[in-house]
């Protein structure tokens, strides 16, 4: 994995940021942190198996990269959107009523 200058903060295989270690992604706790107005404390408590200089590496590596992560979001956001139009409520309940053969 390519070295990111943040010691705890590793390059994933598909080129995501992680907390070194673990399977959280960056982008995972930098969500929750912007939706939240979260400090590093609140995640902390919300994450348990991550430590403050862990999270406070998640935060650093984000304002130091903030425009390229923010682009992933708002990608991420945008496949949600597109997901929830082509996959609509009314969609999910014709499939399980054909399935489960209930009106």
């Amino acid at each position: 994995m390519p070295d990111t200058g943040y010691r705890h903060i590793a390059i994933g295989d598909d080129s995501v940021p992680l907390i070194a270690g673990t399977t959280t992604k960056v982008v995972e706790i930098i969500q929750d942190h912007l939706a939240h107005s979260w400090d590093g404390y609140e995640i902390r408590r919300q994450y348990p198996s991550l430590t403050l200089g862990q999270i406070h590496s998640a935060l650093a590596y984000y304002y130091d990269h903030r425009e390229e992560l923010d682009q992933d979001i708002e990608r991420r956001r945008e496949r949600v959107a597109d997901l929830q139009t082509r996959h609509s409520s009314s969609d999910i309940r014709d499939r399980l009523r054909t399935v489960t053969g209930k009106p």
